[in-house]
C-alpha cells in the first residue's frame, strides 16, 4: 500500500499514462478472442473452476475467530458454485486480454501459437489442466516427476521466471481473495473499505512467503507440463517468452487471468454475503460472519 501522497500521486500519474498507452493500442474483442481461443484459455481455467467451492469452503471452515454453522458453510460453497463460472470469468477475462494487446503482439503470437511448437504447448497445458486434483497435487510436490537433466532444470527455471508464472499466480490468489472478502462485506452490509483493508494486510502480510513456497511446485508442474518438449524446443519457447511480443503476450495473459477470477471472486462474495444476512434475519442468534483473514491468500503448498 502507497503510504505517501506523493508517491500515490506519481503512481497515479503512471497508471494514468499506462491507460491512455494501452487504449491507444488495444485490440477489439474479436482479435483478443482469437489469441483466446488458441491459448485454450476457456478450458484450462474451466478445468479449474470444479475444485473452487471446496477450496472457498476450506478457508471459511477454517477460520477460527468465528465457527460458521452448518448452514452457513452451506451457502459458501452455493456461492462458490455460482461465481467461480466460466460465464462469469469471460467477459472480463477477454476484455483485458484486447486492452493488454497491440497489433504487432497479436501478429507475432498468432503465428507463435499456430505454429507446431505453439500447438503442442497448449496441448501440454491443456493436458496437464484437465488432471484431477489429487495428481497435479503430485506433481506439484515432486511425488510425480519427468526424466530431467540439469540442463533442462536449468531451461525451466529460466521459463518460470519468463513467464513469471510464481508472481502472476499469487497475485491472482490475492486479488481473488479480496474479491470475495469485500463482496462478502457488500453483500452483507458490512464496512467494505474495513474489510478491504484487513485483507489487503493479510495478502501482504503473506505474499513474499506465498512465493517462496509456490516457486518450486509451479516449476515442476511446468516441467512436467512439457515433460515432452525437446531442449531446443524449450529454447524456442524460452526465445519467444523473452521477445517483446512474447512479454507483451504474457503481460496480456496474466490481466486477462487476474479480471476473471477478480470478477468471479467479487460474483461469489455478493452471493455469499446475501446468503448470510438472510440467516442472520432468519436466525437472531446467528450472527453475520465475517471473511477469515485467510481468505486473501490460498492454502500453502506443501
Amino acid at each position: 500500500m502507497l503510504r505517501f501522497a506523493f508517491t500515490f500521486a506519481c503512481a497515479l500519474l503512471l497508471s494514468v499514462s499506462a491507460g491512455i498507452q494501452a487504449a491507444r493500442s488495444a485490440v477489439d474483442i474479436e482479435t483478443a478472442a482469437k489469441i483466446y481461443q488458441d491459448a485454450a484459455m476457456r478450458e484450462q481455467v474451466r478445468a479449474s473452476l470444479g475444485s473452487m467451492p471446496a477450496h472457498i469452503r476450506q478457508l471459511f471452515s477454517a477460520d477460527t475467530a468465528v465457527k460458521l454453522s452448518t448452514s452457513q458453510i452451506n451457502a459458501v460453497t452455493k456461492a462458490a458454485e455460482r461465481g467461480f463460472r466460466i460465464d462469469v470469468f469471460e467477459a472480463p477475462a477477454l476484455s483485458a486480454l484486447a486492452a493488454n494487446l497491440d497489433a504487432a503482439t497479436v501478429t507475432e503470437t498468432d503465428a507463435f501459437l499456430a505454429g507446431d511448437l505453439g500447438r503442442r504447448m497448449v496441448t501440454a497445458d491443456l493436458a496437464t489442466a484437465v488432471l484431477d486434483e489429487p495428481t497435479i497435487d503430485k506433481i506439484m510436490s515432486g511425488d510425480l516427476t519427468a526424466p530431467s537433466t540439469p540442463k533442462r532444470d536449468a531451461m525451466f527455471d529460466k521459463l518460470e521466471h519468463a513467464s513469471r508464472s510464481t508472481e502472476s499466480t499469487v497475485q491472482i490468489f490475492l486479488s481473488m481473495g479480496q474479491a470475495v472478502a469485500i463482496g462478502t462485506a457488500v453483500g452483507a452490509g458490512r464496512d467494505r473499505v474495513a474489510v478491504a483493508e484487513s485483507a489487503r494486510k493479510s495478502g501482504e502480510a503473506g505474499r513474499a512467503a506465498l512465493q517462496t513456497n509456490m516457486r518450486e511446485p509451479l516449476r515442476r508442474y511446468m516441467a512436467y507440463s512439457y515433460r515432452d518438449l525437446s531442449d531446443a524446443d524449450l529454447k524456442h519457447l524460452l526465445s519467444f517468452l523473452n521477445s517483446a511480443p512474447g512479454q507483451r503476450y504474457v503481460t496480456a495473459y496474466i490481466a486477462s487471468l487476474g479480471a476473471g477470477y477478480d470478477a468471479m471472486g467479487r460474483r461469489c462474495g455478493e452471493h455469499l454475503g446475501e446468503s448470510l444476512r438472510e440467516l442472520a434475519q432468519a436466525q437472531l442468534d446467528v450472527p453475520i460472519a465475517s471473511p477469515p483473514p485467510a481468505i486473501a491468500a490460498p492454502v500453502p503448498v506443501k
